[in-house]
């Protein structure tokens, strides 16, 4: 087995055969590349509950930072439920209840269940009388076999054995009454321990029989108040929740439609329609919402969330029977974490961003970082997160990850960045994959400097491959595009058809 190490400065790393013998950091938050500023912001973020914002271009991993802070939490200690109300069933009621006792009910649980038997273990009567064994032959079949797979003859009880017609009669049942099954669902019965006379119920449980002693009984009769409870945010749960692009329903939740109204017999009771949101969901952990500005109006009720730290479900549709149904003061206690390019900051509404800045942080992000030994070798830590993240990809050798090195200046000199490495990684992810997948093709043990060099050529952009191709952009579209599509497109009416006499 390869011994892996962390890696601090490019002599760790040229010591070494490949990326394979990197030791990925425990840390979520120090896997990731660059960003020191924010880093530090998102482990205060983590252990004072801050809200962040941050502002950059795609792929330099601000939902990298918004998934790590969530994994810097506790773990949610409550779980949220909603009761049915007796008196007005359009009201239901909350409940929270805290992890021990979620934890005690959960052991409950496992208490009830009691304990599954083949047919062949349980006692001779019961099995028949579930209808598993055959009166005729003693041998087992489900009960939902009428007729005795091992005899042909019938399992229902008959009363008179004797019966010369039992057979025909038994048939007859199958046709008449084909979702008829052999025996009964559940038997009870008695027995003795420790001097102490007992209930036993055996019952169905698909090809298996459950037994249930006095203790999984009294059990179960502590669960019977959870009969009418739904759960809407459980105990054991992600505490990163993505909310990008979600709709008004999605984000604050929605009480679905019933088509029969509620009604008590036909229709489903309105505490088990309520469906929590994104803002619910969220309670306790970091709620995600890249290019925040999209959602709009939307804004306002994400302010009035962080300020409460409860928003009421309400059925949204005016036209559904969930319109009536509302559950007040659901929690929604979460860390915000935003995010948007520099460029639709000003859509973010004013009092979000001032509730942002009042109790969080913001922070700009950067496009690059200073090329230096202990970057260096951040980059080839970058390389093996990337290839066990992708998990069908080999590791890179140590002139492959030098090359991808190379890549990253190239770019980072792109964007105006001297003696720098990019931290446009989402890119150079793409790149790393693009070589795995050649080295895979290959039959190679590792991603090698051919490979990355190769997966260059592989990696370029439509608008690179049409420039290469055509000499530049217009060029491509004229010998590309039909003549039909140049009548539609007012870029060729104005390049093609005007002339200078138009414009005297």
């Amino acid at each position: 087995m390869t011994e892996k190490r962390l890696v601090d400065t490019w002599d760790d790393v040229a010591a070494m055969s490949s990326t394979a013998e990197i030791q990925i950091p425990s840390d979520p938050l120090d896997r990731v590349l660059g960003q020191e500023e924010a880093i530090e912001l998102a482990k205060i973020a983590a252990r004072q509950r801050r809200h962040l914002l941050l502002v950059g271009p795609p792929g330099t991993g601000k939902s990298m930072i918004a998934r790590a802070l969530s994994m810097n939490l506790p773990k949610p200690a409550h779980e949220i439920r909603v009761v049915k109300n007796p008196e007005n069933p359009e009201r239901p009621f909350l409940e929270v209840l805290d992890a021990d006792e979620v934890l005690r009910e959960e052991s409950i649980k496992a208490e009830s269940v009691g304990v599954l038997l083949k047919p062949a273990e349980a006692p001779a009567n019961v099995a028949e009388h579930l209808g598993y064994r055959c009166k005729s032959c003693g041998k087992c079949s489900l009960p939902s076999d009428i007729t005795c797979p091992h005899c042909n003859q019938s399992k229902m009880d008959m009363g008179n054995r004797s019966n010369p017609f039992q057979d025909i009669l038994g048939g007859v049942l199958e046709v008449a009454m084909p979702q008829v099954t052999a025996g009964k669902e559940k038997v009870h019965t008695t027995r003795t321990r420790d001097g102490v006379d007992e209930v036993i119920i055996f019952e169905r449980a698909g090809d298996r029989i459950r037994m249930l002693d006095q203790k999984a009984i009294d059990k179960r009769g502590e669960l019977q108040r959870t009969s009418s409870e739904k759960v809407l945010v459980k105990l054991h749960r992600d505490p990163f929740v993505l909310a990008t692009g979600a709709s008004e329903t999605e984000l604050l939740g929605d009480v679905r439609h019933d088509p029969y109204g509620g009604h008590e017999k036909l229709g489903s009771p309105a505490y088990e329609r309520i469906v929590a949101g994104s803002i619910h969901e969220a309670h306790e952990g970091v709620l995600f919402i890249d290019e925040i500005s999209h959602l709009g109006d939307l804004q306002r009720y994400i302010l009035t969330a962080m300020q409460e730290k409860v928003f009421p479900i309400v059925g949204r549709n005016p036209q559904s029977a969930g319109a009536s149904v509302k559950v007040e003061d659901v929690p929604c206690d979460f860390i915000l974490v935003a995010a948007c390019n520099i460029q639709d900051l000003e859509n973010i509404l004013s009092p979000l961003r001032s509730r942002i800045i009042g109790g969080g942080y913001e922070v700009l992000v950067d496009i690059a970082m200073p090329d230096t030994p202990h970057n260096r070798a951040r980059y080839a830590q970058f390389v093996a997160q990337e290839v066990n993240l992708d998990g069908h990809i080999p590791h890179a050798t140590i002139e492959a990850v030098e090359l991808i090195i190379a890549e990253g200046r190239l770019r980072a000199k792109a964007d105006n960045q001297n003696n720098a490495l990019t931290l446009r990684l989402r890119e150079l992810g793409g790149l790393i994959r693009a070589a795995g997948d050649l080295a895979v093709m290959d039959g190679s043990e590792f991603i090698t400097a051919d490979h990355i060099t190769r997966a260059l050529r592989r990696s370029r952009s439509v608008e690179e491959q049409i420039r290469e191709r055509y000499g530049s952009y217009n060029k491509g579209l004229g010998k590309d595009v039909s003549s039909a599509q140049k009548e539609r497109s007012s870029y060729y009416f104005q390049t093609e058809h005007m002339d200078d006499s138009m414009f005297s």
